[in-house]
């Protein structure tokens, strides 16, 4: 019974009432016609004086048979009542039954709706909202609730994601100052090796904090609702990305809908990550095919061992393994940014260890136009 939905339990409580309801009826008319019956019936043959004779006829035995007749028809009465009252029982229990269904689906109708736009939500539009019209009862409280709820998330996520633009945009600005201040200097004549050493030291540092910054930009617009929706054929990008890469390329034609620069970006982080955190001489493959209405990308290195709980960690911004090769010259953003862009796109990124050290990344995309879609 726990693993049948609310509509179905709804019916058969609805049904198991009626019919007990219904029940209960027939049994008490049962009572009360008999009862009835048996207090309108005339005195037994035994009431009579002895051997009271009407000609040849004994009046005493002829009431006596009209009397087991009576009974008899008294009894066939009960019985045809019980018989035809039982089966009219169930036929409008199973009629009810129907009503139930209708009613019940009828009363669940605006938890459909609030599941719905629950659904949507978790598939990334803050924007949704149930709007629920009618009675002020306590679905229609539950639903304004919800609504409350997201109007102030959407409100949140908005301003986070403004404050990131803005500071990102901000930042920028003066980290080109001082990387063009550094490379003029850099530029005399005859620098000292001190202030060569210096500067180049200066300029990994200010160029890391470039890649942030255009990290946290991506990162921003990717999680945006998508304003260009072209075709993109991911093995192409995956071939123009993976040029002069020594690596394993099985590129079979992988058209998907979506913003090109965007779904780049998808493939780009998945390759310099399997390059960046890979072992000395190590491999890299990368694959796109179709399957269906889906495209796929896997992209799979020969890294270092990575626990399977330790994985859902590296989708999580300025999140790092510790002890990873490269880990020092990433930012913490790269998988984070593959995320958003693939939900936003309407996929999804799956990961998982590789048997004998490394990752395997498999990014899951629509091959049909997506419209209407955003991600929190």
């Amino acid at each position: 019974m726990s693993n049948l939905g609310i509509r179905t339990r709804l019916t058969v409580l609805y049904g198991v009432l009626f019919l007990l309801g219904g029940a209960i009826l027939l049994g008490v008319t049962y009572i009360l016609v008999k009862q009835n019956i048996h207090q309108r019936g005339a005195g037994t043959a035994a009431d009579l004086p002895a051997e009271i004779k009407f000609g040849d006829v004994e009046i005493n035995q002829f009431i006596a048979q009209l009397q087991a007749r009576q009974a008899r028809i008294e009894q066939d009465t009960l019985d045809t009542l019980i018989t035809q009252g039982a089966i009219a029982l169930g036929v409008v229990t199973v009629i009810g039954v129907g009503f139930g269904w209708l009613m019940a689906e009828r009363a669940l109708r605006p938890v459909g709706r609030i599941t719905e736009t629950a659904r949507r939500v978790a598939g990334g539009s803050l924007h949704e909202r149930i709007a629920l019209q009618g009675p002020a009862d306590e679905i229609k409280e539950l639903a304004d609730t919800f609504d409350s709820m997201l109007e102030r998330l959407d409100g949140a996520f908005d301003g986070q994601r403004r404050f990131v633009a803005s500071a990102s945009h901000e930042l920028r600005t003066p980290l080109t100052i001082n990387r063009t201040l550094i490379e003029v200097a850099l530029g005399r004549p005859s620098p000292p090796p001190e202030l060569v050493h210096l500067g180049e030291t200066l300029l990994a540092v200010n160029a890391r904090h470039e890649r942030l910054i255009d990290g946290l930009l991506t990162l921003v617009a990717s999680e945006q609702a998508l304003t260009v929706h072209e075709p993109v054929d991911v093995a192409e990008i995956a071939r123009h990305v993976t040029a002069g890469l020594s690596g394993d390329l099985q590129l079979e034609p992988a058209v998907t809908v979506g913003d090109p620069v965007l779904v780049e970006r998808i493939v780009q982080n998945l390759v310099d990550n399997a390059v960046a955190y890979n072992v000395p001489d190590g491999a890299v493959w990368v694959r796109t095919r179709t399957t269906g209405a889906r495209v796929e990308l896997v992209v799979e290195n020969t890294g270092p061992a990575i626990p399977a709980y330790e994985v859902p960690r590296l989708f999580e911004p300025f999140r790092r393994l510790r002890g990873r090769t490269g880990s020092a010259q990433g930012t913490g953003l790269g998988l984070s940014i593959v995320r958003s862009v693939a939900v936003a796109h309407g996929g999804r990124v799956d990961a998982r260890p590789r048997d004998g050290g490394g990752l395997i990344v498999t990014v899951t995309l629509p091959t049909h136009k997506l419209t209407d879609r955003s991600v929190v």
